[in-house]
């Protein structure tokens, strides 16, 4: 999958779908499962790192993530989430750090939270052929200057604003928006307006594409969850009702049994035990460290 595949999926009219991975094991099954695009998003902060929100995650962490979850990507798009306070200092940076996603991480293209004031600074990291994805409506880089994750766009002023950010961050060159947060009819008007394709995440059925975090959606990530979160799977409650099967069975000394054991072999067995009770073993293990240091 390429930005001018994931591009044409919306001139086809076919549906985008993305989400989030933050490791090898998951980057690879949701690859193996024809994914399009996968996010290494900074909501690893919370739901990896266990901050309160996405403001403590570092660049390096999130550098380092990305490449374990390129490990396990062949098929899909693989964008590296830029964090917060990694390109909006100054565009040089912005660029430097955009490319460490590329060269070190293993992306393919990065994305940033922001609209018509980031502009130049997405102009930059395009020049220096980064492919770029943009991210408007509830960006969660912002929460304290929101005053906590509440909907964007609920105003005439605001749902403009979220219009002119999108066709001015299309003119600009990044291959799709994500759009968060937002009301569903004012995200229909915007991907109807634009020609790259919206991503939806708390926006409603009628933007090109949908992603949300996996830990979310597996049922992992239980400590906060927004109207538009649904659970398609309980994966929580099954590691938890596997760890406590394990737990049981080493407390009840059923596992591990003879078939997860390995065997010495039976005529070597009696010359070990023979030797174990002749031996002088401070002597031996004496003799081992002065062979050995």
């Amino acid at each position: 999958m390429t930005t001018k595949k994931i591009i044409e999926k919306k001139k086809n009219g076919e549906k985008i779908v993305t989400i989030t991975a933050y490791d090898y094991s998951f980057g690879r099954i949701v690859d193996e499962c024809g994914f399009d695009l996968i996010l290494v998003g900074d909501s690893l902060s919370q739901v990896i790192l266990g901050h309160e929100n996405t403001l403590g995650v570092t660049l390096d962490q999130m550098i380092h993530h990305t490449k374990a979850v390129s490990r396990g990507v062949s098929n899909a798009l693989l964008v590296g989430d830029m964090p917060f306070l990694s390109y909006k200092i100054n565009i040089r940076d912005a660029v430097y750090n955009a490319g460490r996603f590329i060269q070190e991480g293993g992306a393919e293209a990065v994305k940033v939270e922001g609209g018509t004031e980031i502009l130049p600074t997405v102009k930059a990291i395009l020049d220096a052929d980064i492919e770029v994805m943009g991210h408007i409506g509830l960006t969660p880089q912002k929460v304290y200057r929101f005053g906590g994750h509440l909907v964007q766009g609920k105003t005439i002023d605001a749902a403009k604003k979220l219009i002119i950010d999108a066709i001015n961050l299309q003119d600009a060159g990044v291959f799709s928006i994500v759009l968060e947060g937002i009301p569903w009819q004012i995200a229909k008007l915007v991907t109807s307006t634009v020609d790259i394709p919206t991503i939806g995440i708390g926006a409603g059925q009628y933007c090109d594409g949908q992603i949300i975090i996996i830990y979310d959606m597996l049922g992992i990530f239980t400590e906060f969850k927004p109207k538009f979160v649904k659970h398609f799977g309980q994966i929580g409650q099954n590691i938890r009702d596997a760890l406590n099967s394990y737990k049981d069975e080493i407390v009840g000394s059923q596992y591990p049994d003879l078939d997860h054991s390995y065997s010495y072999p039976t005529e070597d067995l009696d010359g070990v035990n023979e030797w174990l009770e002749s031996a002088d073993l401070e002597k031996e293990a004496t003799k081992l460290k002065e062979k050995l240091i």
